[in-house]
């Protein structure tokens, strides 16, 4: 004689009609634009250094904060500190040179110059080390930036 027991039924089934729950979305957060020629001549002043910049724009609804988050070329990489970056279109300038941190202006630090004016790629990884998005632009002369 075979016995079904009701508790061994309901676990079967529990298991079976479990729903996951859904995964979180990634932050909507993209390179917007990158100065990779700052203007005039390449003398290592801050000045010029800080006229080189790439800008992150949160195209989401939600601020995100960036704590662990890099950009990097080839070479070098710059990790975020607690900074949060507004949603809605809200921006984040990250300059080469040294400065004062602002909410939406931030410094690598860097003595010399980041991104190659012949091309280059900059990386935005997550604080898990995944790429989260990259921007590559080519040698175009008589060209200082581009729209990633």
């Amino acid at each position: 004689m075979l016995r079904i027991l009701p508790g061994v039924v309901t676990v079967a089934l529990g298991s079976v009609l479990s729903v996951a729950a859904p995964a979180q979305a990634a932050p909507a957060l993209r390179f917007q634009s990158v100065q990779y020629d700052s203007p005039g001549k390449d003398d290592r002043s801050n000045g010029s250094l800080n006229a080189e910049w790439i800008a992150l724009v949160n195209t989401g609804p939600a601020a995100v904060n960036l704590n662990g988050w890099r950009v990097a070329d080839a070479v070098r990489s710059h990790t975020f500190g607690n900074v949060t970056i507004a949603g809605k279109g809200g921006l984040l300038y990250l300059h080469t040179g040294k400065g004062t941190d602002t909410a939406t202006h931030r410094y690598w630090n860097s003595g010399n110059y980041v991104w190659n004016n012949t091309g280059d790629t900059a990386t935005l990884r997550n604080r898990g080390g995944a790429v989260h998005d990259t921007c590559t632009w080519p040698r175009q002369v008589g060209r200082t930036s581009a729209v990633c």
